[in-house]
């Protein structure tokens, strides 16, 4: 809650109070007058800051998967940002055409196999191009939605609520460390940006000022590269999480565990069809002796509850 929400809320609330207090609004601004000179006076100004901001975050968390899935370009819902995504869709197309491009040059000299190297390790990190979103942050996040639990045969997208359940405990530690990271820096970039936006309505008609403006924009940016680094690692933490825990989804619902790769990827596929709501598992049950032994006794005891 201090990382994910308060911290971005604080700089917001902080730089407006900031651009108030300088009279940035109503005329030149007077950047002396932002601090002020007696000690009460600032520990209102603080308080004032850690209220609104909390307060700010507390009405903004519900909102936290939106705020993530319009970074990722998920913007077909209205016609103009449609027609954006789909410019910055054919130039997220091109990119990844390059990369191929540079990926499959012929390996000579050390230098050309480093940038090779590099042109796969980007391309690995990235959906198909069929696929591809307007951002590089969502096509870094899908890299794991439709590759993590596919390799097996398993859905991704609507096993991932159960699948995410089984992991261990260290796993789970590992898996909220990156999200809150990727979140954190998904709303300071938000942050940042609104602080911008609000600077340029306050200083534009202060031209020395601008570069406040210019700063805050370039700040934003930083944080918005930082969540696609982080979003990169969450979707390979995906990855490891189907590697180590898929068997332990049948466990829990009580499916029988496959006997080779033939058998796994039937079962994961009549499993995805289930949880995604396309037909029924038809998969044979398999409870466990304990559970077996549960289920004996229950009966035994309803046979002389009757009998009695």
């Amino acid at each position: 809650m201090l990382s994910v929400h308060f911290a971005p809320c604080a700089v917001f609330v902080a730089g407006v109070l900031a651009l108030v207090r300088a009279g940035s609004f109503s005329g030149r601004s007077d950047w002396g007058a932002v601090w002020p000179q007696r000690p009460g006076t600032a520990l209102g100004l603080i308080v004032t800051v850690v209220v609104c901001a909390v307060l700010l975050g507390l009405l903004l968390q519900p909102f936290q998967v939106r705020a993530v899935r319009v970074l990722e370009g998920y913007w077909d819902r209205w016609a103009l940002t449609a027609g954006l995504a789909g410019v910055l869709g054919r130039a997220q197309r091109k990119r990844r055409q390059a990369l191929q491009k540079r990926a499959d040059t012929p390996a000579v000299g050390d230098t050309v196999r480093r940038v090779r190297a590099d042109a796969r390790r980007r391309l690995a990190s990235q959906p198909p191009g069929d696929i591809l979103l307007p951002t590089a942050l969502g096509n870094a996040l899908r890299a794991g939605e439709v590759s993590a639990g596919e390799r097996y045969g398993l859905a991704t997208l609507p096993s991932w609520p159960r699948i995410y359940l089984q992991v261990s405990d260290r796993m789970a530690e590992v898996l909220r460390s990156t999200r809150d990271g990727l979140d954190t820096a998904v709303n300071l970039c938000w942050a940042l940006l609104a602080l911008t936006g609000t600077g340029s309505v306050a200083l534009y008609d202060e031209p020395s000022d601008w570069w406040m403006c210019g700063a805050g924009f370039l700040l934003a940016s930083l944080a918005y590269k930082g969540a696609v680094t982080a979003a990169q690692a969450y979707s390979g933490l995906m990855h490891v999480a189907y590697d180590l825990h898929r068997f332990d989804l049948l466990e829990a619902l009580h499916y029988r565990l496959p006997l080779d790769r033939a058998t796994e990827e039937e079962t994961f596929f009549r499993l995805s069809e289930l949880l995604s709501g396309a037909g029924p598992a038809d998969l044979p049950y398999d409870h466990g002796p304990a559970a077996l032994g549960q289920e004996r006794r229950a009966d035994e005891r309803d046979e002389d509850a009757s009998g009695g």
